[in-house]
C-alpha cells in the first residue's frame, strides 16, 4: 500500500478504531471530570463507555463501478492505484464533522464512493478528469478528509459512478522564489509535511488551522480556510497568490502575481469552490522566513466586554500581531479545568498570588465576579525589536482595559495543546455525549450581539430538546472591520443524537445570520451550512453562484450539489 493510502486509512482513529492513540486522557486530569459534569451532566466517572464500532459490523454497499470503467481508470494511473476495497472507500466517504462521526459509528452510510483513485501527477488527474466526464460519472476532489461541512460526501441520491481522487501523491514542495516570498506546492501536501519542506530551507506558510495535523493546502483553498496566525499572515485567500485546477478538457492556471486588475477576480471563484470548478492540483503561496523571534503571551480580562474591546482597538492600532485571542468566561474556566496540573510555586502563583492580583484590580465586585473572567493569548513574531515593540503596543491597549499579563507560561501550553482539540469531541463522543463546533464572523459593531445571540439560541434549542447542554466561544481572529467568534456547544444525545443536534446547530446557525454574522468564516458550505447560503449573500448571489456552476460544469460531474444545493432544503439528510 502507498504512503498516501496508509495515511488515509490511518484517519479511521478518528472515526473511533484505534482511538486510544490521539494522546488525550481524563485520567491524568482531575478538573476535567467535575467541570463536564457540571457543563453537560455527563459524569466521566460512572459513564459508561460506548463500545468502538468494529468495521467488520458495518454493511458496505456493492460498489457500482463497472469492470470497464475500473479498467479505464487503471490504464491512467496503473492498477495498484484504482481500488474498490470497502475499507478505503468508507475512509473517503465523509469528513470529520459530528454527524460524519455519529453515522459512521451507527453504521449509517447511505452512499459511499464507488471507486478510489491515487493519480502520481497533474498529467494523470486530467485524463481521470476526463475520462469521469466522458462516462458521466461524479469525482470528487480528496486532500486530507478533515473537513466538518459535508464538503466530500456523495449525495444519498446520486445513481451515478463516484469516484474519490485521492490527492495524497501530490505532496511536495517544487519551488521556492526566494526574492519573492512564493513557493509552488502540490495541492496534496498535508500541513504538517509541507511546513516541514518549508522550515528545512528557512521558511513558513504560516498557516496553522485547528486542522494542521490531518488538512492538505488543497483543502485549505477549496474551503477557505483561515489558520491560528492569521492576524499576521492573512487567511488562505490572501496567502495563495496562484493555483493549477484541472477541468475537463484543460487546466486552468491562475499566475502567482501581487495584484491585478483583469476582470471579475477567477482566482476568487476557485477559493472556496470544494471541487466543484476542478481539481486543485497546485497552489502558489505566499511564504515568509522562519521569525527570530515568536512569543505567545497570556493575559487576563475582567470580562468579554473587555476583552473584545482591547481586541478591536489593537486591531485598529500600529501593533500587528500573530495571534489575537480571547476566551470568554466558559471557555477561560474550561480551559483552566483542563489545563496540566501544576505544582509548588506554580501552583502557589495560579492559585493564590493571580487570584489576589485580580481582587485588588476590582474584577470580584463585577457582576459574576471571578467568574467572569477571560483567558487571551495574543502572538508576537519577527525580529527581537520588532516583537518587543509591538508586545509594548498591546501592553498599553490592554492596561487600558483593565487587562493584566502573565507572561508566557501558559503560552507554551497554548502551543502544545493546539491541534488536540478536535481529539475532544470523539473522546465525549465515546461516553454518549455530542460536541460539535460553529463560527462566524461580524463587524466590531455587531459581536456582543452575536456573541449573546448564539448563547441564547443554544439554551433555547437545549430547552427544546429537553437536555442539559454547554455553549462556549472565543475570538479566534481579529480584523479591521470585526472579528471571528468561534463556538463550542456539548450536550448528552438520546436515542436520537443527529436529531437533537440538529435542532441544536440550526438554531446557532440562525443566529448568526438574525444577528449580523456570516454563515461561516473558514469550515467552508458544503452541504451543512448551505440552508443559509440564500440569507447570507442574497437570493440574487445564490443564482450568479449557480449560474456558475450551471456554464462550467453542465454535467454536474464535478462534487455536484455541494455550496449551492437547494437553500431551502433541511439540514438533515
Amino acid at each position: 500500500m502507498t504512503d498516501a493510502r496508509n495515511n488515509q486509512v490511518s484517519h479511521m482513529k478518528w472515526w473511533g478504531w484505534g482511538l486510544d492513540g490521539v494522546g488525550f486522557h481524563w485520567e491524568d486530569k482531575p478538573g476535567f471530570a467535575p467541570f463536564v459534569l457540571k457543563a453537560v451532566g455527563l459524569d466521566l466517572h460512572t459513564a459508561q463507555p460506548v463500545p468502538e464500532p468494529s468495521f467488520a459490523d458495518l454493511k458496505v454497499p456493492k460498489s457500482k463501478a463497472t469492470a470497464t470503467f475500473t479498467g479505464a481508470l487503471a490504464g491512467i494511473v496503473g492498477e495498484d492505484d484504482v481500488t474498490t476495497d470497502d475499507l478505503e472507500r468508507v475512509v473517503h466517504t465523509y469528513g470529520k464533522s459530528l454527524r460524519d462521526l455519529v453515522r459512521i459509528r451507527t453504521h449509517k452510510i447511505e452512499r459511499l464512493p464507488d471507486v478510489v483513485v491515487y493519480p502520481d501527477d497533474e498529467a494523470e488527474i486530467q485524463k481521470v478528469v476526463d475520462a469521469v466526464v466522458a462516462a458521466d460519472a461524479v469525482l470528487i476532489p480528496f486532500g486530507g478528509g478533515s473537513n466538518i461541512a459535508g464538503s466530500l460526501e456523495p449525495r444519498a441520491d446520486e445513481k451515478r459512478i463516484v469516484v474519490s481522487l485521492d490527492l495524497g501523491r501530490l505532496n511536495k514542495v517544487l519551488d521556492i522564489d526566494e526574492e519573492s516570498g512564493i513557493a509552488r506546492i502540490q495541492a496534496g501536501a498535508l500541513g504538517p509535511h509541507l511546513e516541514k519542506q518549508l522550515n528545512d530551507k528557512g521558511w513558513t506558510i504560516g498557516h496553522f488551522p485547528d486542522s494542521f495535523t490531518h488538512s492538505s493546502i488543497g483543502g485549505w483553498v477549496a474551503t477557505r480556510s483561515s489558520g491560528m496566525q492569521s492576524d499576521k499572515y492573512g487567511d488562505i485567500a490572501e496567502i495563495a497568490r496562484g493555483m493549477r485546477v484541472v477541468r475537463p478538457g484543460g487546466t486552468l492556471v491562475i499566475r502567482a502575481l501581487p495584484s491585478t486588475s483583469s476582470g471579475p477576480s477567477v482566482r476568487e471563484m476557485i477559493l472556496g469552490s470544494e471541487g466543484r470548478l476542478g481539481v486543485i492540483t497546485e497552489v502558489t503561496a505566499q511564504v515568509h522566513r522562519i521569525p527570530a523571534k515568536r512569543d505567545v503571551y497570556a493575559y487576563f480580562f475582567p470580562n468579554i466586554e473587555a476583552g473584545f474591546a482591547a481586541m478591536q482597538e489593537i486591531s485598529e492600532s500600529d501593533a500587528t500581531p500573530s495571534i489575537t485571542r480571547v476566551s470568554d468566561a466558559r471557555e477561560t474556566g474550561f480551559s483552566l479545568a483542563t489545563s496540566k496540573s501544576r505544582k509548588g510555586l506554580d501552583k502557589f502563583l495560579a492559585g493564590t498570588v493571580l487570584p489576589g492580583l485580580m481582587k485588588r484590580k476590582g474584577w470580584a465586585k463585577q457582576p459574576g465576579g471571578l467568574e467572569n473572567i477571560c483567558l487571551s493569548f495574543i502572538g508576537f513574531e519577527g525580529s527581537v525589536e520588532h516583537a518587543k515593540r509591538q508586545k509594548k503596543l498591546v501592553d498599553a491597549i490592554v492596561k487600558k482595559h483593565n487587562g493584566m499579563g502573565v507572561g508566557t507560561g501558559p503560552g507554551v501550553l497554548y502551543d502544545q495543546k493546539k491541534f488536540d482539540t478536535p481529539y475532544l469531541r470523539d473522546f465525549l463522543l465515546d461516553r454518549g455525549a455530542a460536541g460539535d463546533v460553529s463560527e462566524t464572523a461580524g463587524p466590531w459593531s455587531k459581536l456582543a450581539d452575536l456573541h449573546a445571540g448564539a448563547y441564547a439560541a443554544a439554551n433555547a434549542a437545549y430547552e427544546k430538546i429537553g437536555r442539559k447542554g454547554w455553549i462556549m466561544s472565543h475570538l479566534s481572529h481579529s480584523y479591521h472591520s470585526g472579528a471571528c467568534l468561534y463556538f463550542t456547544f456539548a450536550f448528552v444525545g438520546g436515542d436520537d443524537m443527529l436529531g437533537e443536534y440538529d435542532v441544536v446547530k440550526s438554531a446557532i446557525q440562525q443566529s448568526f445570520i438574525d444577528n449580523g454574522g456570516t454563515l461561516s468564516h473558514h469550515h467552508g458550505v458544503g452541504l451543512e451550512h448551505s440552508p443559509w447560503l440564500e440569507q447570507d449573500i442574497s437570493p440574487e448571489g445564490v443564482k450568479v453562484m449557480r449560474g456558475l456552476f450551471a456554464v462550467t460544469d453542465p454535467g454536474e460531474n464535478l462534487n455536484p450539489r455541494k455550496i449551492v444545493a437547494d437553500v431551502r432544503e433541511s439540514i438533515s439528510r
